[in-house]
């Protein structure tokens, strides 16, 4: 008997670990938690007087079993704290859908022959590349253009590199920047716009700004809604 209690222990161990236990495994390893405790008061009401069970064995099924039961205790608490943190997400979220945000990121709208990016260089760049992309990587337009230190906007017109006037749709922007010693100058790009949805389909809830989705951790900057409240 000492043998399927050992074996019970250890089956109950290994069902619980890896960092988080199902439904199932939980009812599971209640069930062997009873079963152990039934198996342990037969032996004990049943052991030889002149062969007791060994102690230490015992104080260590006992050790077991108790990791066991925290460990399911656990999980439930971290459980909790997952959801509460994921409703508290969604709803800060769906909050913002109507207001205006500016966001990390280098991707912008063109719309009516206009998209506009927010430009933060480190310090003045006299020299600046400018590359803009469309949504398939193909570069269509390119300027060269001075930059101020600090945050400044950049509109494009829309206009090609060969005079044409590019669909709407999302474009990316580059940036090679230079100061006047020759030196590379990084620049911060992000873009503002409108959220007109939140999609929750994901681990974590993103925002539809435009054609991008965006996550909340690259909101820098929140506006009034579009409707002024």
């Amino acid at each position: 008997m000492t043998s399927g209690i050992s074996s019970l222990v250890n089956s109950t161990t290994t069902s619980t670990s890896s960092s988080s236990t199902s439904t199932s495994d939980a009812t599971g390893i209640a069930n062997n938690f009873t079963q152990f405790l039934t198996l342990l008061t037969t032996q004990l009401k049943n052991q030889n007087p002149l062969d007791p069970m060994d102690t230490n064995q015992f104080t260590q099924q006992l050790v077991q079993f108790a990791g066991v039961e925290q460990q399911l205790k656990t999980n439930d608490r971290l459980d909790s704290i997952l959801t509460a943190s994921k409703t508290a997400s969604t709803a800060t979220a769906t909050s913002y859908i109507g207001k205006t945000v500016t966001t990390d990121g280098t991707s912008a709208q063109l719309q009516d022959s206009t998209a506009t990016w927010t430009l933060d260089p480190a310090r003045a760049a006299p020299k600046a590349a400018i590359t803009i992309s469309d949504a398939k990587g193909n570069v269509v337009a390119t300027q060269t253009t001075a930059l101020t230190a600090g945050s400044q906007a950049f509109t494009w017109n829309g206009k090609t590199s060969a005079g044409l006037t590019a669909p709407d749709g999302t474009y990316s922007i580059k940036i090679a920047a230079q100061d006047t010693t020759g030196a590379n100058v990084a620049v911060d790009t992000s873009v503002t716009g409108t959220v007109t949805e939140v999609d929750l389909s994901g681990t974590t809830p993103m925002l539809l700004v435009g054609s991008q989705k965006v996550p909340l951790s690259s909101v820098q900057l929140i506006g009034l809604s579009t409707s002024g409240s």
